[in-house]
């Protein structure tokens, strides 16, 4: 037999001599089985083979899968995360907004005050509410050098 393809190399059997075997001799049946079943050796091989590549493709994407699982997890606990403090962010600024808008109140009637101070000149006006002159009002007023038994005067009005 030959070593590389398995063949018979002796030309004996073909009764020719020559070396040419005649179709369907014992021989070429012989080797035609021998064909057949290398053949067949070579197709379960290679289904083994096809079997394990997907076999570890599979694997792979199996593998794959649990990461992406993994990475989806993480980024919902970061979202989570996230959207708690965006909440909080969100309520320290309803919170801020509201001292803003009470502080720039506080300032407009200090900048009212300050103005009546600086430009106070025209008409008179008493102060109707006695409760004006009490004890934390005096104070207001001895801090403004302004004299208790003096009536307040506030520009543009006129008794």
């Amino acid at each position: 037999m030959d070593s590389s393809s398995g063949m018979s190399s002796n030309s004996s059997d073909s009764g020719t001599g020559d070396g040419i075997r005649k179709p369907g001799s014992e021989e070429n049946l012989q080797q035609m089985d021998e064909k057949k079943r290398k053949r067949m050796i070579s197709n379960r091989e290679s289904a083994r083979r096809s079997r394990l590549r997907k076999q570890d493709h599979v694997n792979s994407l199996m593998t794959l899968a649990a990461q992406l699982r993994d990475n989806k997890s993480q980024i919902l606990a970061g979202l989570h995360t996230t959207t708690q403090l965006n909440l909080r962010v969100e309520a320290e600024n309803a919170v801020l907004g509201v001292q803003v808008a009470e502080l720039s109140h506080r300032l407009h009637s200090l900048n009212e005050i300050a103005s009546f101070l600086s430009h106070g000149s025209g008409g008179f006006m008493l102060a109707e509410d006695p409760a004006f002159y009490t004890a934390e009002s005096a104070g207001f007023m001895n801090y403004f050098c302004l004299d208790p038994s003096q009536p307040l005067f506030f520009p543009g009005s006129c008794c």
